[in-house]
């Protein structure tokens, strides 16, 4: 099994906590985030990992990222394609055709990526994506009958599914990838108007880290027994 992490991004809104590393390699409690992405992947039996990154960023992927069970083959960009051109880029890179995992390379989430699969290949669907419960960032005000306030619940969730950035893509995803720009705003739409995309629902451990208040959140949660099993996984 191959997978793919796009790492391309610039971490523009993380600012001095990337130190100059690419955002996947942000250390999260003295580990890089992907680091977390690739020995989850390998837990599953995936191994060789392909990884979308800006162009001079390649050894340091590997170098990084060697060594936790999986190969690393960095498919860097000749300019910047946004996600959906960088996938594609990358799963041009892969050694053998059909499903392929991709996560993007700011998430952390501790995913059950097997029963992922299975539903997948269940549905015969050409992309699933796996889908996490919406929490409002703000706390709630609870209205009655004329407006009266009835309650309060802090940051709740809403009746909402909001994608975690890890999908199965099938070939006939693949072939729908974009040159350049975002799958979510070209692929996905396009498959889903065709009943070709399923979600996978996941309520378990998820965070994505585009700034600095989400790093200290990130390290919070890996702290706590919830994140005990990630953590495991890189021994």
């Amino acid at each position: 099994m191959e997978a793919i992490i796009l790492a391309g991004g610039k971490a523009e809104r993380l600012g001095a906590a990337t130190g100059g590393r690419p955002k996947a390699l942000v250390p999260v409690r003295d580990r890089p985030l992907a680091a977390y992405q690739v020995a989850l992947l390998v837990s599953y039996g995936v191994s060789r990992v392909i990884v979308s990154c800006s162009a001079g960023t390649e050894e340091e992927f590997v170098s990084v990222l060697g060594g936790l069970g999986a190969e690393i083959v960095p498919a860097a960009e000749p300019e910047p394609l946004g996600r959906g051109g960088g996938l594609r880029h990358a799963a041009a890179a892969r050694q053998e055709p059909g499903d392929v995992l991709a996560l993007n390379g700011d998430e952390l989430v501790d995913l059950d990526l097997g029963a992922m699969l299975e539903r997948h290949r269940e549905r015969g669907a050409a992309a699933t994506i796996a889908v996490a419960p919406l929490r409002s960032p703000f706390g709630v005000v609870e209205l009655g009958e004329d407006d009266v306030v009835t309650g309060f619940q802090e940051a709740p969730e809403l009746p909402h599914w909001v994608s975690c950035g890890v999908y199965v893509l099938g070939e006939e995803a693949i072939e729908h990838l974009p040159e350049r720009g975002d799958h979510e705003d070209t692929t996905f739409p396009e498959l889903a108007r065709a009943g070709r995309v399923w979600a996978f629902r996941h309520t378990g451990l998820w965070i994505t880290v585009n700034t600095p208040k989400d790093l200290r959140r990130a390290e919070e949660l890996l702290g706590s027994e919830a994140a005990l099993t990630l953590v495991g996984r890189l021994g």
